[in-house]
């Protein structure tokens, strides 16, 4: 239960995003992106923070206008997290974003306009410290690409990298990262897959346009569990059409089963039969949501019987094993007292907390003793 990942990651250079570190031996880092109107300072606000609440390291905010460039600078002023802004065609947007303080700016070299255009975006970011991400989308791709390969296919989302890629290149720039995005598992994971050994750049991932919360959790985990798997990434978001904040808990979720993150409580729960003594459905939703709030990594298991209880109780931080007349709770490995199903939750909550406190505890004695 608490062996390491074996996941061996690739290579890549650092870059820092504000204070969060991206690439490297950094931890893979978790973003989503607000979807509330920029210039709504105070809802934008309100969201990001919602985001930092839920665990996100990064968050990108979309800045389309000089209204909403300005916007941005209240808002960077309002939030602590790091901020990306997104910005197509308008260099000026970028040079004004850099002017308030973004911590990476999201933008294609390539669509922006005449080479001296994208030098000032380029020398204002290594002055300021500010990394670029080039963002590829199969729905987004040039014009001539399209008319090449007469349909995105991974070649042709590589392709479309690289040409950003050369620019800041040229420009001695290898401050940035780099995100090839489909709709479609296969040709996003074949284009990751084909980039990843070409360049020693992070490797921002995800799958773009994935799907309301459901099927868009779905097809994300399928898709970046892959590339994970393979070494592959350095930051990720999960797009999902639902409340942002979803998109940071699936990734922390994506992680957690990889061993690539730990954040918050890791369930082990059965999914229950006619042998449960407990309601185990019941019990876990209302786990989950009463304990929302932890960010101690966890391990707990709720069983609800005696035939993989014991065993999987005996792995983690706190278990729970259903038995008749009462139920039996582990807290870490050794049967520690029984239950009633009349008082369950309640006392289960009880005891996780007493257990994340003792963490918090450990964690803090080992920050002054480091």
């Amino acid at each position: 239960m608490h062996s390491e990942s074996p996941i061996k990651r690739r290579k890549s250079r650092k870059i820092f995003v504000g204070k969060v570190p991206v690439g490297g031996d950094a931890p893979i880092s978790v973003q989503s992106m607000t979807n509330t109107e920029t210039c709504d300072v105070e809802a934008t606000v309100a969201q990001v923070r919602q985001l930092e609440e839920a665990g996100a390291d990064i968050v990108r905010v979309s800045v389309p206008s000089m209204e909403a460039a300005e916007a941005f600078g209240k808002i960077r002023q309002s939030v602590a997290l790091p901020l990306i802004a997104d910005i197509h065609f308008d260099y000026q947007i970028a040079l004004k974003v850099a002017e308030y303080g973004v911590d990476c700016l999201r933008i294609n070299p390539g669509n922006i306009g005449r080479e001296d255009r994208v030098r000032a975006v380029v020398e204002t970011a290594r002055d300021k410290g500010i990394p670029i991400r080039i963002g590829v989308n199969a729905g987004s791709l040039e014009k001539d690409l399209q008319k090449k390969y007469g349909e995105p296919t991974p070649a042709a989302m590589v392709e479309s990298a690289l040409r950003h890629i050369d620019i800041l290149d040229r420009l001695d720039y290898p401050d940035f990262k780099v995100s090839l995005k489909a709709s479609d598992v296969f040709m996003t994971v074949a284009a990751y897959r084909q980039l990843a050994d070409q360049i020693e750049q992070p490797l921002h991932l995800g799958i773009t346009e994935a799907g309301g919360l459901r099927s868009g959790t779905v097809k994300s985990a399928v898709g970046l569990g892959m590339l994970l798997m393979d070494g592959i990434g350095d930051t990720l978001r999960v797009s999902l059409a639902a409340d942002p904040v979803e998109e940071v808990k699936v990734g922390f979720d994506i992680l957690k089963s990889l061993k690539l993150r730990s954040r918050g409580i890791n369930f082990i729960a059965c999914p229950s039969c006619s042998r449960q003594n407990f309601d185990v459905v019941k019990t876990m939703n209302e786990l989950e949501a009463r304990l929302e709030d932890v960010r101690v990594p966890l391990d707990v298991a709720v069983i609800g019987c005696v035939v993989n209880g014991p065993g999987e109780a005996r792995e983690v931080d706190v278990g729970l094993a259903g038995g008749s007349p009462n139920n039996l709770v582990y807290v870490s490995g050794n049967p520690d007292y029984k239950l009633k199903n009349e008082t369950l939750v309640d006392d289960l909550e009880r005891t996780i907390r007493e257990k994340v406190k003792q963490k918090e505890q450990q964690l803090a004695a080992t920050i002054v003793k480091g």
